[in-house]
């Protein structure tokens, strides 16, 4: 083929009539005038996300397939992937249709078709008739209180998926919305029973490589499956490349990699969830898909992860974040974006563009402002702190203070945390025990003294959605540690520890 055809063929037009990245490569990009909308517009709407302080860490808009706007809030960047907590359950649902579009489940078939050896034997008719596509539109007949109780450590149960069958199913399935992990986690143990590979590596070649995506990471439980609700780890580039592929109905440069009914069912109305007009988790729910008020379709996941697609304007968004009001991030891209969505291409603004791209090139989460070290640094700078026991195993904490920055040892259940912050700045390089994890996470910090007695440090897990900020007292010979979380489990209540030399 030569190399004029080759160049031809990577521009392939879609149905909609923009050209779209060849396989392997970015998205192409373009200006938001070219598009159809205004650089001031979008310089507005990120100027709102900053002042909301919603804990945005990236954003792309993509029209017409072609990237717009992007930007990363330090210390986020564009190479780096961001766990996406439940937007992974639209992948795993991707998995489920490709399975049915290869002849090799229907969604119709009953859960207990895959699942003999975990079968009660006092299984309800009501378990007997629950299908695959109960588990997709998360109407599987049981009760909250039940479900939540198999989700407390679910991936870690050596017999989970026979703990999800012998829960109660006193509604008839496919009758009663109650959004859950559990179900989508069934969904992918049956990908691995019927293919004898996760759904991360069935995705593989299917969805993956098509996209130019490297294989993610996926989060395995200890049973072998893909956690399937979770888990899943992307960059903001490749769930716009999900979302774009979605808007293009499965088709991606001349070729049909999901099935375009498949997407058309999945992201329609499957079942009722709510009578919100306004809210955005009451619009319907379809196969591991919520729909949007404005009528468009979205993955979501925990604390701000989106992937929003709106064929009505042929545009995707891609959002990672750290969030606690998701409804607040949508409603401001409904106020502020929705309006500069215009049909047909906008006189160029060389001015404007240049000012959003020098505001998204310069993006950073705050960092802590105020002095590397001071009088009451001298004090205490090599002094160790210990703590009584406590919820957050913090056994002890020493520091050391220079001019220009502080170098801290946190000990916590056994193990010493190495800890390095700069007033104003993100500094990368360490890890430190996550915010709602086992396991320590790649961490970026920033700190200073914000008060003559107060040295204030935040640690942001930088593949996560997860923040802590620790306020360091030191008074009369003891520390007391203040800690606040910015989302998660008990993110509104902070931690008050006292710790003595």
């Amino acid at each position: 083929m030569t190399f004029l055809r080759l160049f031809l063929f990577s521009l392939i037009l879609s149905p909609f009539g923009y050209a779209v990245a060849p396989l392997g490569a970015p998205l192409p990009r373009s200006t938001p005038e070219a598009e159809g909308i205004s650089s001031g517009g979008i310089s507005a709407l990120v100027d709102e996300l900053e002042s909301k302080a919603y804990g945005i860490h990236s954003i792309m808009i993509v029209r017409h397939g072609r990237v717009v706007a992007e930007g990363w809030w330090a210390p986020y960047t564009a190479e780096e992937p961001h766990m996406l907590f439940s937007l992974s359950k639209s992948f795993t649902s991707t998995a489920i249709g490709l399975l049915q579009a290869e002849g090799k489940i229907d969604i119709h078939d009953p859960i207990l078709k895959y699942f003999a050896e975990d079968i009660p034997s006092d299984a309800s008719d009501k378990l007997k008739i629950m299908r695959i596509r109960d588990l997709l539109m998360m109407s599987t007949g049981q009760h909250k209180e039940d479900v939540d109780r198999l989700n407390e450590g679910l991936t870690e149960k050596a017999d989970a998926t026979r703990q999800f069958l012998a829960l109660p199913v006193p509604h008839k399935p496919g009758t009663l919305f109650y959004y859950n992990s559990p179900g989508t986690y069934m969904c992918s143990a049956i990908v691995t029973k019927v293919t004898g590979q996760t759904v991360r590596d069935y995705l593989e070649t299917r969805l993956f490589a098509p996209l130019g995506i490297p294989t993610p990471e996926w989060d395995l439980s200890v049973q072998g499956y893909n956690h399937g609700a979770s888990g899943l780890h992307l960059r903001t580039e490749e769930i716009a490349k999900f979302g774009q592929l979605l808007l293009q109905r499965g088709e991606w440069n001349g070729r049909r990699l999901v099935p375009a009914a498949w997407i058309d069912a999945a992201t329609s109305r499957q079942t009722s969830n709510g009578s919100d007009p306004n809210g955005d988790w009451d619009q319907g729910y379809g196969f591991q898909f919520w729909r949007c008020v404005p009528g468009f379709y979205r993955g979501d996941g925990a604390h701000g992860q989106f992937c929003i697609v709106m064929p009505q304007y042929d545009t995707v968004i891609a959002i990672n974040s750290g969030t606690p009001d998701m409804q607040a991030v949508m409603g401001t891209l409904w106020r502020l974006l929705l309006p500069e969505l215009r049909p047909a291409a906008l006189p160029a603004d060389e001015a404007g563009l240049a000012k959003l791209r020098s505001k998204l090139t310069n993006l950073t989460q705050p960092t802590v402002s105020g002095a590397n070290t001071n009088a009451t640094a001298a004090l205490v700078s090599g002094k160790v702190f210990h703590f009584a026991s406590n919820a957050l195993k913090l056994e002890s904490i020493s520091a050391k203070f220079k001019t220009n920055a502080a170098r801290f040892a946190i000990r916590i259940d056994g193990q010493e945390y190495p800890v390095s912050a700069r007033a104003g700045l993100w500094t990368k390089g360490e890890t430190y025990p996550a915010v709602e994890a086992k396991l320590p996470a790649p961490a970026a910090t920033t700190g200073a003294w914000t008060a003559d007695d107060t040295y204030t440090l935040v640690i942001s897990e930088y593949l996560n959605a997860f923040n802590a900020t620790l306020k360091l007292r030191y008074q009369n010979g003891e520390l007391t540690l203040e800690r606040r979380v910015n989302v998660g489990n008990g993110a509104k209540d902070p931690v008050i520890l006292t710790g003595k030399q």
